[in-house]
């Protein structure tokens, strides 16, 4: 029956994402782990429940995986569900350390929190230890009351409050005292803190372009050369029927295609000459190099006269796609590159009109004390460009989204998305969606956004809470293992003193 709850944790968690999105879900998805591991004493055994739970999450939820190795890690579909099960089997490892301790932790009257802190504390951990994604929390991006934590404690606050409610109704189904259920007394506070920002039309413009080019294009030069003209083609006449209010950028996606701004005359003429002709500034996915020759996932910002002004280098790369990781080595990448990408070495806030931007790439959504530096930095607007055709026609498009979203409203920052065939959206400062473009069309918008200096306590104070939890976790842990007095020696004590020294 453990092995049966802990299935139905996992199949819940699931169910509250994309592609099903019953968010609703949210605060009682762990209760059924909880409820099992709590009822078992036996480490081991609970460790096995939360390691079934964790593989198949992670089939589920990233169950496109294997579609990227198979068809774009040149794999084939044998050895692509191989590769991907063992990633299942290694992120299971997780959720299998959360139910051994999580039993221990359920036996106090402060189990509910200390429950929820031990979760944020495992979460936070896969941002560190290889592949991060949808953390618990994300499941509340429409959820306006919870939302309103996210620019304090980020996207870790709606998991610690979601773990909770699941805690505490798992003590309440074990006829625990009413008492351990005192802890949910402080969610109706929620409705003290600030709301979200109000929906508003934004007073600034940029050109979104979506080339919707195939992954598996192969490329010759000729071709090449034709697709930067009708780049530059498509994006001119997108800032051009614009005339009430002029773009002051353009923004290019990453694709899959070899775009050398720095290397290839064609494209650097391509995109100077529309930034001259919309006096427009131009941003672009392109590969870059180190001086050693090495290759970086980049994005290159152009001036209206046709000069390069910065260039920012992706400092979060993707597992299997940029960089093959130890011992997977015998996987081949999906790059086009000679060799792995290397990762970029610092955060870069470009000037823009008078104002500051920021740009994140692709799988750098995923990291939410990562998109902070860049509104810590001074980036007024963020720009996220990414390549999710690698994805297919799965959900991880929408579960991409949904985590830009909640990065939006951490930090309140208007947030624009260009990708190559979808989701290109415009998100507001409170992470709400303000528009999209039809999937897997060539297309371009133009698309509103505003200008916003002021800073969230998230954004100056980064992953406060998630440590803070990380260090209650541990401080509770300890105290349950500090050794209990025995009946038998307070028994001794109570004897006469002349007993005792016989």
């Amino acid at each position: 029956m453990s092995y049966v709850l802990a299935v139905v944790s996992a199949l819940l968690l699931i169910l509250m994402f994309p592609r099903f999105q019953i968010s609703w879900l949210a605060p009682v998805a762990l209760t059924p782990l909880l409820f099992a591991v709590m009822r078992e004493p036996r480490p081991w055994r609970r460790f096995l429940a939360g390691y079934a739970a964790g593989v198949v999450y992670w089939f589920g939820v990233c169950y496109w995986i294997q579609y990227v190795l198979a068809v774009y890690g040149g794999l084939g579909q044998a050895l692509g569900w191989a590769v991907f099960l063992l990633f299942c089997l290694a992120k299971a490892l997780h959720l299998g350390l959360f139910a051994c301790l999580a039993g221990i932790l359920m036996r106090r009257w402060w189990a509910a929190p200390a429950v929820a802190a031990l979760w944020v504390a495992i979460e936070v951990s896969h941002t560190f230890l290889g592949f991060a994604w949808l953390a618990l929390g994300n499941a509340g991006i429409e959820m306006g009351l919870p939302m309103r934590l996210a620019p304090y404690t980020g996207v870790y606050g709606l998991s610690f409050v979601f773990a909770l409610m699941a805690a505490c109704l798992a003590l309440a189904l074990a006829r625990r005292p009413r008492l351990e259920l005192a802890w949910l007394a402080g969610l109706p506070l929620l409705v003290l803190m600030p709301h979200l920002p109000d929906a508003q039309r934004g007073r600034e413009s940029a050109v979104l372009l979506q080339p919707n080019v195939s992954e598996s294009e192969e490329w010759t030069q000729p071709d090449l050369e034709r697709f930067e003209r009708r780049l530059a083609s498509v994006s001119l006449r997108a800032a051009m029927t614009s005339r009430s209010q002029p773009p002051s950028l353009i923004v290019w996606p990453e694709v899959p295609a070899p775009l050398y701004y720095d290397q290839d005359p064609v494209l650097r003429r391509e995109v100077d000459g529309l930034a001259r002709a919309a006096q427009a500034y131009v941003l672009l996915g392109t590969v870059g190099h180190t001086p050693q020759g090495d290759p970086l996932n980049s994005a290159q910002l152009v001036s209206p006269a046709g000069q390069p002004v910065s260039r920012y280098d992706k400092i979060e790369l993707v597992p299997f796609g940029e960089y093959v990781p130890w011992p997977f080595g015998f996987a081949r990448k999906i790059s086009n590159q000679v060799g792995d990408f290397v990762s970029g070495r610092r955060v870069v806030v470009s000037p823009l009109n008078g104002h500051r931007i920021g740009t994140f790439i692709c799988y750098e959504s995923v990291f939410p004390g990562l998109v902070r530096r860049f509104a810590a930095g001074g980036a007024e607007v963020l720009f996220n460009i990414s390549n999710d055709g690698w994805f297919g026609r799965s959900a991880a498009r929408q579960q991409h989204l949904a985590m830009v979203r909640m990065r939006a409203a951490e930090n309140q920052r208007w947030i624009l998305r260009s990708t190559n065939d979808g989701v290109t959206a415009t998100i507001d400062s409170a992470g709400r969606l303000r528009g999209s473009l039809p999937l897997y069309r060539e297309a371009a918008s133009v698309s509103g956004f505003t200008y916003l200096a002021a800073q969230t306590f998230y954004t100056r104070h980064g992953d406060w809470f998630a440590v803070l939890c990380a260090v209650a976790a541990a401080l509770m842990f300890a105290v349950e293992r500090i050794p209990r007095r025995q009946p038998e020696l307070t028994a001794l004590a109570d004897l006469p003193s002349s007993t005792s020294r016989r």
